[in-house]
C-alpha cells in the first residue's frame, strides 16, 4: 500500500442535471492537515517516453507525446507525484482517486499488487494520453489489468459529452459506469457502483474477465444479479460512521423528497440519484465544503452528536477541485480551492492556459507565506482561533469572491470569440491569473484584519479604570 492513502469525497453531475448544461466532476483530496499542494500546467510533450513510479517502482512506457494538462502535485515527490486532478488539451478531465476498500473474500482471490499502479501515478500516466473520457476509462482499466494496483480506488472522468466513474475492486478487476445525463452521484470512501449491466456498453465498461472471476471463485452473494458494491465492497461499522453519512447529506441536499426516508448510516444508499432542482457549479462546491451544517452532526456545534460522523470538509483537506466540462459558452474550467474547502475559495482556471501565478506554483514545508496554499491556510487557522467572531468575516470574503468569479466567467465568455491562437492563450492566462491574484490579495487582507482584531484577545490584556 502507498504511504499516503487519501480519504476523499467526490461528486459527479450529468449535463441535464446541471443548471447550465455543463458536466462536473469534483473531489476533496484529504490526507494531512499541513501537507502543501501546488498547481502546474504541463506543456505538450513534456513527459518523455517513460515513467517510473517513486512509490511502487512500476515502470511504464508512455504512448507518444503527452498532451498539455493541468495538475495539482504534492510539495515533494519523495513518495510519488500525486497529481490528483486536471484537464488536458483535448478537454478530458480526470480526478484520482477516491480511496475505497474491498472485502477479504475478494482480496484473497485477487490480492493487491505492491508493485502496481497506484493513486500517485494514475493522472500522470493516463490523462496526458487520452482524447475522451471513455478512452481514459479504458486506458486506466488496461493498465490495472496488466500491472495490478496496490489500492482499491474510484476515479472520475469527464469530457464535453459525459462523465464516468471507474472503480477497481481488487488487484486487477474493475468496472466503470457512465453517469446518466439527468443524474448525479456522490461517493465517500466506499465502492459505490451497484448493478452492472454487461449488455449495455453505452453505460458500462469492465474488465473482460470479471464475470468469470466472480463465478469461478463463488464471490457473488446474489447470483441472479451483479452488484459490484456487494460483491467487492465492504459494509461494516466503520463505513456507517466514516463514509455513508457523507453520501446521505448529499442526497438530503439535492434530492430531499426522494431521500427523506434515508438514514445516515444506511449501507443501501443508491449510487445514482436525480436532483430535484438543477445544480450549479456553486452547488458542487458547496457539497465539497459541507460539514453537516444545519444538522446536529456539525463538528462546529456543541451537541452530543456533533462529532459522530466524519464531515466532507475537514482540516485534512489539502485541496478541493471541480472540473467543469462541456461549457457551451466558453472554455472549460479547472476550479481549485487550496486548503480546507469550507474556509478557502474556488479559483477558476480556464482550460487553455499555459501558466499559473507564481504563488500557486509554490508550496513547501515549513510554511511559507509566498505560497497560495499557505496564504489560504493562514487565514483558515486565524479564523479557527476565534470561530464565533471571525467566521462571518471569512464568509464575507468568500461571498464576494464567488460573485466575482461568476462575473469573471461571464466577461471572459463574452470576449473569448474575439481571440484565436496565441492571443486566445494570452487572454485566458491573463483572466485566470488576475482573478487568482486578486483572491490571494483578499485572503492576505483578511489575515491582516484578523491579526489586528486578535491583538485585543491577549491573556495579558487588562481593563484599566479610566479614572486612574
Amino acid at each position: 500500500m502507498t504511504n499516503k492513502l487519501t480519504a476523499c469525497t467526490s461528486i459527479l453531475i450529468g449535463k441535464k442535471a446541471s443548471i447550465d448544461g455543463s458536466i462536473m466532476i469534483g473531489r476533496n483530496e484529504d490526507a494531512k492537515a499541513a501537507w502543501p499542494k501546488h498547481m502546474v500546467v504541463h506543456q505538450h510533450g513534456e513527459l518523455g517516453p517513460h515513467f517510473l513510479s517513486k512509490d511502487t517502482k512500476l515502470a511504464i512506457d508512455l504512448p507518444g507525446d503527452s498532451a498539455r494538462y493541468t495538475a495539482t502535485p504534492e510539495w515533494t515527490d519523495k513518495e510519488g507525484l500525486f497529481e490528483e486532478d486536471g484537464i488536458n488539451e483535448y478537454d478530458v478531465a480526470m480526478s484520482a482517486t477516491e480511496s475505497a476498500y474491498a472485502n477479504p473474500l475478494v482480496l484473497g482471490c485477487d490480492p493487491l499488487v505492491e508493485s502496481g499502479l497506484n493513486e500517485e501515478a494514475m493522472v500522470t500516466v493516463v490523462l496526458p494520453f487520452v482524447k475522451s473520457a471513455r478512452e481514459g476509462v479504458q486506458r486506466l482499466g488496461d493498465l490495472i489489468a496488466q500491472h495490478g494496483s496496490g489500492e482499491v480506488n474510484g476515479v472520475l472522468f469527464a469530457d464535453n459529452e459525459e462523465a464516468w466513474y471507474f472503480e477497481n475492486g481488487s488487484g486487477h478487476y474493475w468496472v466503470a459506469q457512465r453517469i446518466p445525463d439527468d443524474s448525479y452521484a456522490v461517493v465517500a470512501n466506499q465502492l459505490a457502483i451497484q448493478e452492472v449491466d454487461f449488455n449495455d456498453p453505452d453505460n458500462f465498461m469492465f474488465h473482460p474477465g470479471i464475470q468469470d472471476f466472480v463465478a469461478d471463485h463463488q464471490l457473488n452473494p446474489s447470483p441472479d444479479s451483479f452488484n459490484f458494491r456487494k460483491i467487492f465492497g465492504t459494509a461494516d461499522r466503520s463505513d456507517a460512521v466514516y463514509s455513508e453519512p457523507r453520501v446521505w447529506v448529499g442526497h438530503q441536499t439535492f434530492s430531499p423528497q426522494a431521500a427523506q426516508s434515508e438514514q445516515p448510516e444506511s449501507s443501501e444508499l443508491p449510487f445514482i440519484m436525480k436532483p430535484e432542482r438543477k445544480l450549479s457549479v456553486l452547488d458542487a462546491q458547496a457539497y465539497l465544503s459541507n460539514h453537516f451544517e444545519g444538522t446536529a452532526f456539525d463538528p462546529l456545534g456543541k451537541g452530543p452528536v456533533a462529532h459522530k460522523y466524519r464531515p466532507i470538509s475537514l482540516a485534512k483537506t489539502q485541496e478541493s477541485h471541480v472540473l467543469q466540462m462541456g461549457r457551451s459558452t466558453g472554455a472549460n474550467i479547472h476550479w481549485l480551492a487550496l486548503g480546507v474547502a469550507a474556509q478557502s475559495t474556488y479559483v477558476p482556471f480556464f482550460n487553455g492556459i499555459t501558466d499559473v501565478p507564481a504563488p500557486y506554483k509554490r508550496g513547501k514545508l515549513p510554511a511559507q507565506l509566498n505560497s497560495a496554499y499557505w496564504i489560504f491556510k493562514h487565514a483558515s487557522v486565524l479564523v479557527d482561533s476565534h470561530l464565533h467572531d471571525f467566521l462571518p468575516l471569512l464568509e464575507d470574503v468568500q461571498k464576494e469572491r464567488r460573485a466575482a468569479a461568476i462575473q469573471l466567467i461571464k466577461e471572459t465568455d463574452a470576449e473569448l470569440s474575439r481571440y484565436t491562437g496565441d492571443e486566445r492563450t494570452t487572454f485566458l492566462n491573463r483572466q485566470s491569473s488576475n482573478f487568482a491574484t486578486d483572491t490571494l490579495n483578499a485572503y492576505k487582507s483578511l489575515a491582516l484584519d484578523l491579526i489586528t482584531k486578535m491583538t485585543d484577545y491577549s491573556a495579558l490584556n487588562f481593563n484599566t479604570d479610566e479614572n486612574l
